[in-house]
């Protein structure tokens, strides 16, 4: 899988959720792109990655 252009193995099928907490995301303060296409933060349960799947994640940071 690739995930921010950097070539990651995943080490079990598990849920974009899963990998979420598993790599220490907060998913309140990210935006997930998968294949091109944005994913929902109430979809992240049912979405299955695969080692095929290209993920974007952005974090939001205050500022000003």
């Amino acid at each position: 899988m690739k995930l921010n252009g950097t070539i990651i193995a995943l080490e079990k099928k598990q849920s974009l959720l899963d990998f979420l907490a598993a790599k220490k995301y907060d998913v309140t303060k990210i935006a997930v792109e998968r294949n091109g296409e944005i994913v929902p933060r109430s979809a992240y349960d049912q979405v299955m990655l695969k080692d095929e799947d290209t993920l974007e994640i952005v974090s939001f940071v205050g500022g000003g």
